[in-house]
């Protein structure tokens, strides 16, 4: 079935989806699944795709697509009367300018979805990522950019910015899928249970590559998590075997330590070798154990530590606080630059990040890590006033409580590290609320081919000069 369009406007905003990953849309009756409707495709929108409407208005979100472009959309997810319908662009009938053949084989409809924009040039996923965090911005926030004094730039990381149809290898954590009835890992299709096999990942950091794990069999096991740590030749991969599989002999290209996630209680038990990788940035080595977060871009710590000190100016002497601080980053750079005087508390909920932090930060004698949630462990310590605050929360923000809180603190400055630009915008407007202002934002563009960001927001109390 084909039916004519209804014209995107230029410049329209829908809101994306806030449905969780794989969760279904369509039910039985009433699917649309499979049905097709050529469309104009209009402007992008967060989450890895673009707008598009049928001509009975009803919305599409169209993956493999780019604005401007005319398509044959494919139904993924959806039903009559849905508010919003998932497809993806099964044929290009008039391409944009900025389309180029996606490098990967195994990128397209169906297949698999760890890279949105495989099939647009580098510059261009660039601008459509600035144009979401634009959006964003304007429509929770009620900002401009240069209200938030950005200029609209999404940086690339150093040594990022290659022409159209090379990718960067940049991926230094990948977690491979199994396929249950081959053993051989793969990554998983859009909103699906279901693994796409493969050969190699071309986002995929060199370190990781030279594993080999996508030539081996992994029979018996749920998923291969492979680590390859910057700054140092640490290797690591961490099984997930299905219940009641035994754990393979882990024979690979390169020395590795192996890690495996119990089926009892989910945690992550060292097999052999090290159980954490050391990862260099800011001058210093940091312990990550477990399987840890760290940032996956090899130039992801060092240029957000980078934007943050910018934007902080700490001074000798000061108090400051580090939330939701992982393993100590962004501790350890403030403690670095507060002196012997200085002070910085950090606060994690992980348990084993908060071991990490206290043994990557055991030289600074004022730099003290409290282990819970932000929202409980903050308002215990008693603190009323800081001079620097440097949040780097999860994805869905900080919330309106800890926002409040925090600008009660009187800091001078605060740094809000952000990878969900909808968060960002929606706590940049508590802040406002509490009496802070922007003072600069800076986009960068930590996950090449992907629809994610990073962004480093710097404000300051309402009435600061500009």
């Amino acid at each position: 079935m084909q039916a004519e369009p209804k014209k995107t406007q230029a410049g329209s905003t829908v809101e994306s989806p806030e449905s969780p990953e794989g969760s279904p849309v369509n039910s039985a009756d009433g699917s649309l699944v499979g049905e097709e409707y050529e469309v104009e495709v209009g402007p992008v929108a967060h989450g890895g795709h673009c707008v598009a409407r049928t001509a009975d208005g009803q919305v599409l979100f169209v993956r493999h697509a780019l604005p401007g472009e005319r398509v044959v959309a494919r139904v993924t997810e959806g039903e009559e009367g849905a508010r919003f319908l998932r497809a993806d662009a099964v044929s290009v009938l008039s391409a944009s300018k900025d389309r180029v053949e996606a490098p990967c084989p195994y990128a397209g409809p169906g297949r698999c979805g760890g890279c949105d924009w495989q099939h647009a040039k580098p510059g261009a996923q660039r601008r459509m990522k600035g144009e979401v965090v634009a959006e964003q911005l304007q429509r929770l926030a009620g900002l401009t950019p240069e209200e938030a004094g950005w200029d609209g730039t999404v940086m690339p990381a150093e040594g990022d910015k290659l022409p159209a149809g090379q990718v960067p290898q940049w991926r230094t954590r990948v977690q491979y899928a199994v396929d249950a009835s081959s053993g051989r890992a793969g990554l998983r299709r859009h909103r699906s249970h279901e693994v796409e096999p493969i050969d190699h990942c071309m986002i995929a950091a060199p370190g990781v590559s030279e594993l080999g794990i996508e030539q081996r069999d992994w029979t018996g096991m749920e998923s291969v998590e492979a680590i390859a740590a910057t700054g140092s030749q640490d290797r690591q991969v961490i099984l997930t075997p299905r219940p009641g599989a035994r754990l393979p002999l882990v024979e690979l290209d390169r020395p590795v330590s192996v890690m495996r996630v119990e089926e009892k209680d989910g945690g992550v038990h060292r097999v052999h070798g090290r159980a954490f990788v050391r990862e260099r940035a800011d001058g210093r080595t940091h312990r990550v154990g477990s399987g840890g977060f760290w940032q996956v871009h090899p130039k992801a710590a060092d240029t957000l530590v980078t934007a943050v000190m910018q934007g902080l100016l700490p001074r000798k002497g000061e108090m400051a606080l580090d939330l939701y601080c992982g393993v100590g980053l962004f501790a350890g750079a403030l403690a670095d630059r507060l002196g012997e005087q200085g002070a910085v508390l950090g606060i994690e909920s992980g348990k084993r990040a908060v071991e990490d932090a206290r043994h990557n930060l055991a030289a600074f004698d004022r730099v003290r890590i409290e282990q819970g949630k932000v929202e409980s462990v903050l308002p215990r310590t008693g603190i009323t006033e800081v001079d620097l605050i440097v949040l780097d929360p999860p994805r869905a923000g900080a919330g309106r409580k800890t926002v409040a809180h925090l600008a009660s603190l009187g800091a001078r400055r605060i740094a809000y590290v952000a990878c969900d630009p909808a968060a960002l915008a929606r706590d940049l407007g508590y802040f406002r609320d509490g009496g802070y202002r922007v003072r600069t934002l800076r986009v960068f563009d930590l996950f090449p081919m992907t629809h994610h960001v990073e962004c480093v927001a710097i404000l300051e109390p309402t009435g600061k000069g500009s």
